[in-house]
């Protein structure tokens, strides 16, 4: 059974830093890319980083860029995005998903099959 599990969200200040992991189960990261989806109320989901293992490329969205780091640890079936430097902006709730190698370079929501519950981060004073 295919499974992917946010955890590490929570309520920071501007400037602070948080980590995030997606826990993948019943498949291999080397098969497949992930991506980190961010919403907010009223807006669409959209990606805000992406990594391919077994390609190794990774992906940022601009606003992101320079401040946050997505790394991928086979062994423990996990996906982590370090944010650093983080803005009331980044606030939403994020989702981690998985699509096939044939999308890895997709930034399209409709191109990932299964997504994890998501994580609420709110960056607020």
């Amino acid at each position: 059974q295919v499974q992917l599990v946010e955890i590490g969200g929570g309520l920071v200040q501007p400037g602070e830093s948080l980590r995030l992991y997606c826990v993948v189960s019943g498949f291999s990261l080397e098969n497949y890319a992930i991506a980190w989806f961010r919403q907010v109320p009223g807006k669409e989901r959209e990606a805000v980083s992406r990594i391919s293992p077994m390609e190794g490329t990774t992906y940022y969205s601009d606003p992101v860029k320079d401040r946050f780091t997505i790394t991928a640890d086979n062994a423990k079936n996990t996906v982590f995005l370090q944010m650093t430097h983080l803005k009331p902006e980044d606030t939403g709730r994020y989702y981690c998903a998985r699509t096939s190698l044939s999308y890895s370079h997709s930034s399209s929501a409709a191109d990932y099959d299964y997504w994890g519950q998501g994580t609420q981060l709110t960056v607020s004073e």
